[in-house]
């Protein structure tokens, strides 16, 4: 069990790494990349964008930590 939670907890590691270097800062970073940042691009209106990838985000932090407090209570 404790080997299967390392693998997630990597797992989830690298998705919130992702998720965080693809919101837009003061140089819109990455994000700027995907039109993330921008009201136009592949993905479409920004804000609608911004908001799930916030969510996404906080999601996937919540994960990790949970996963965290399961690997300090089995480990």
């Amino acid at each position: 069990m404790y080997t299967f939670l390392s693998v997630i907890q990597i797992f989830i590691a690298v998705i919130l790494v992702f998720l965080v270097l693809m919101h837009s800062g003061r140089d819109t970073g990455l994000s700027g990349a995907f039109g993330v940042g921008s009201g136009a691009g592949p993905l479409g209106g920004g804000s609608l964008v911004e908001r799930n990838l916030n969510r996404w985000t906080v999601l996937f932090a919540v994960l990790l930590f949970g996963n965290t407090i399961a690997l300090l209570k089995i480990g």
